[in-house]
């Protein structure tokens, strides 16, 4: 089925390697999105280009956030031991933030500043889940947006004229579209990957597409 114009227009623009672009959504509260950072680099591996893309799973949580009890159970300790398999600390927040702000000012840096883009969000990640800082305050995300050299004073322009924010609406648009229900979530080659399956599986996966993808090129 085709996409509808806008959204098609707005894939062409955004995203021109065609076929060998991956589009992964993300939010910076998704404790699967958190853990699953170094997935894209399997699709990477094989010659796909990722583009992290957001997608605000909670948008009921209220500006002030929303508190949370203590998180135990097989989920979690599932997620605390992909964490530390992967080298990220993981610190449970006692607070859930609204991260709409977030993902507009990172959505933002990475079509206007890419180079500051990795830095920001990995930044924004670690500032969730490793210090429990506030993601829905301004000067949080100003100070890392400061921090990995971003332009602040055009970043605070796009955020109080919501022309941030509409990135972010076209990003979950696009999601919408495609089937996305929850992040993380992967577009690749057509086939949309919901949720963070093991990573020798997206290995396996990768390796197959590029080589599908390869075969149609040459045919």
């Amino acid at each position: 089925m085709p996409l509808p114009a806008r959204l098609d227009e707005t894939l062409a623009a955004d995203f021109p390697n065609g076929a060998k672009d991956v589009l992964h959504w993300y939010d910076f509260l998704c404790p699967f999105c958190y853990v699953g950072q170094q997935r894209n680099a399997n699709f990477e591996r094989h010659g796909f280009h990722v583009a992290d893309i957001p997608f605000e799973a909670h948008p009921e949580i209220p500006p002030e956030g929303r508190l949370m009890q203590d998180r135990s159970g097989p989920m979690y300790a599932s997620l605390e031991a992909q964490a530390r398999a992967a080298g990220l600390p993981l610190n449970w927040p006692s607070r859930l933030p609204n991260t709409r702000m977030a993902l507009a000012a990172a959505e933002w840096t990475r079509r206007h500043a890419p180079a500051d883009f990795p830095g920001l969000e990995k930044a924004l990640f670690a500032a969730h889940f490793e210090r429990g800082e506030d993601l829905g305050d301004i000067d949080t995300i100003i100070r890392h947006a400061q921090d990995n050299g971003v332009d602040i004073g055009a970043m605070r322009t796009a955020l109080a004229d919501g022309s941030a924010k509409e990135f972010v609406d076209r990003s979950e648009a696009l999601a919408r579209y495609v089937g996305v229900r929850g992040t993380p979530a992967w577009l690749v080659a057509g086939q949309l990957i919901p949720g963070l399956y093991p990573e020798e599986e997206f290995e396996r996966l990768a390796a197959t597409l590029s080589e599908a993808e390869q075969n149609h090129e040459n045919s």
